[in-house]
């Protein structure tokens, strides 16, 4: 193992870069487990005369930017980085779980209303136990899909990878995305309702037809935002090449973090 003192320049700004991607994948997979399903966005819009229903949480908002990051991370420097990268984001929704339980086990201690399982309007905390509530909620589909998907798309990126030599970058990207958004998005609806029951589900309504808006809405979210960064990878995927002075060979097994001493 290479002395992190003893780095060369073209060593420190690979991993700087690699800091930069791992930071903002981790950052916003924080930000989204904390706001969660906090608060649903009515997006429907009328289409030939008729109302499509699409409701989004507004952790789904930053979410598809996980995706680019472990993309890039896949990209240019491999299957293991990108692995472990997804495994530090499954200790960090744990971390965050933690701390919102702490917090409310430390006093002082509100009343709570029976009725509620919260405080009492107006009642200094309150907003604190509603968030964590809904976070605890839904932390088992978080964590259960987040791995799931984040691993899944990991996987598929490399298996598209050795499948075409290395060559049609969209094709890998978006492959892997769409089907790992596809399951993060139907099993985070479902364990959250039938799990932790923390959907704002209509009881006078049927209950299908509202959890398949909630998966379809979160999906076609997704997958646009999938779609769209194909031409952000690609031109970001091209620069990043040049900036850490990559050679085709190099890339395609991913940076080792031991090698790579050329000065620039």
């Amino acid at each position: 193992m290479a002395d992190p003192a003893a780095l060369s320049p073209l060593q420190e700004r690979r991993e700087r870069v690699f800091l930069v991607l791992a930071g903002v994948f981790l950052g916003t997979l924080a930000m989204l487990n904390i706001l969660g399903i906090t608060r649903f966005i009515d997006l429907s819009f009328t289409a030939f005369g008729r109302k499509v229903p699409f409701a989004l949480a507004v952790g789904v908002l930053p979410y598809p930017i996980t995706f680019l990051c472990t993309d890039f991370i896949s990209e240019l420097y491999g299957k293991k980085r990108a692995n472990a990268v997804v495994m530090v984001g499954l200790l960090l929704n744990l971390w965050v779980m933690f701390i919102l339980w702490l917090g409310g086990a430390l006093p002082p201690h509100p009343p709570i209303d029976a009725a509620t399982g919260l405080p009492p309007i107006g009642t200094h905390g309150r907003v604190f136990f509603e968030m964590k509530e809904l976070a605890f909620g839904a932390v088992a589909a978080s964590m259960v899909a987040y791995l799931a998907a984040q691993l899944c798309d990991v996987q598929l990126f490399h298996f598209f990878k050795r499948l075409t030599g290395g060559k049609h970058l969209w094709l890998r990207n978006n492959a892997s995305t769409l089907v790992s958004q596809l399951v993060d998005t139907v099993a985070v609806i479902l364990i959250t309702h039938f799990y932790a029951a923390a959907l704002p589900i209509d009881q006078a309504s049927d209950l299908w037809p509202q959890l398949m808006t909630f998966i379809a809405s979160g999906y076609v979210f997704k997958m646009a935002c999938a779609l769209l960064d194909t031409g952000p990878f690609y031109l970001g995927t091209k620069w990043l090449r040049r900036y850490l002075v990559l050679e085709d060979a190099t890339a395609n097994g991913g940076i080792d973090p031991d090698v790579g001493s050329a000065r620039v």
